[in-house]
């Protein structure tokens, strides 16, 4: 069984902080210098746009946004525009896929098992939907993917719906697909949800989904 080191942050953290701990992980990952890391975190309100992502994505104005706190920041992952924001969970692994001999694909499907087996414990039915990145319910998408690989490590990651104001997603066209609508638990099974309970169910089905074990000195802030 492998090894994984778990930095989870306590609180509402602004996305650049989190971007730029992303970007000095994947530098000493690259150079061994630690061993797979998983960043769990809860964000302040802001709306991400993929490398290529269409900026029509966002549907909002930019004074409503800055009205309402929500920024928006351009980043290096594939995908379209994405929402973050208090009662999601985002996990943001730091992974040597090439030492794990995962392909891209490969590595996303294990992402979206983390997901499912966390809303399983969680007491909601997932699915997986032919073609499309992310993880399903019978009332709409639950969960994102959206990754980077260079050189062979992964950075940015996946995000849970736990509880968030899903109002917030009226603001963009989530993942780029108007359609679908977007979930929550606490929206499918009508009981408030705990962030905690909820954190741990991550963990504990991302051990399982990747066989590994959390380092003792994995820390919080």
């Amino acid at each position: 069984m492998s090894t994984i080191q778990l930095v989870q942050l306590r609180g509402l953290t602004p996305y650049d902080v989190v971007h730029e701990l992303q970007l000095r992980t994947v530098v000493d990952r690259r150079a061994d210098k630690i061993p797979d890391t998983l960043i769990l975190v809860e964000h302040e309100p802001v709306i991400t746009l993929g490398r290529n992502a269409d900026s029509a994505g966002v549907v909002a104005d930019k004074d409503q946004l800055e009205r309402m706190g929500i920024g928006i920041r351009r980043i290096e992952r594939g995908g379209q525009a994405t929402y973050h924001g208090p009662g999601q969970i985002v996990g943001y692994p730091i992974v040597d896929i090439a030492q794990k001999r995962l392909g891209v694909k490969a590595y996303v499907r294990r992402l979206e098992e983390v997901m499912m087996l966390a809303c399983s414990k969680l007491r909601v039915e997932t699915e997986r939907k032919e073609g499309i990145t992310g993880v399903f319910t019978r009332r709409g998408k639950i969960g994102a993917v959206g990754v980077r690989i260079t050189e062979g490590v992964s950075f940015h990651g996946f995000a849970l719906n736990i509880c968030p104001d899903l109002t917030h997603y009226r603001l963009i066209i989530p993942c780029g697909m108007s359609a679908v609508p977007v979930t929550s638990v606490e929206e499918i099974t009508g009981e408030p949800q705990k962030m905690e309970r909820a954190g741990a169910a991550i963990l504990e089905a991302f051990s399982t989904a990747f066989e590994a074990e959390f380092c003792p000195r994995s820390f919080w802030n």
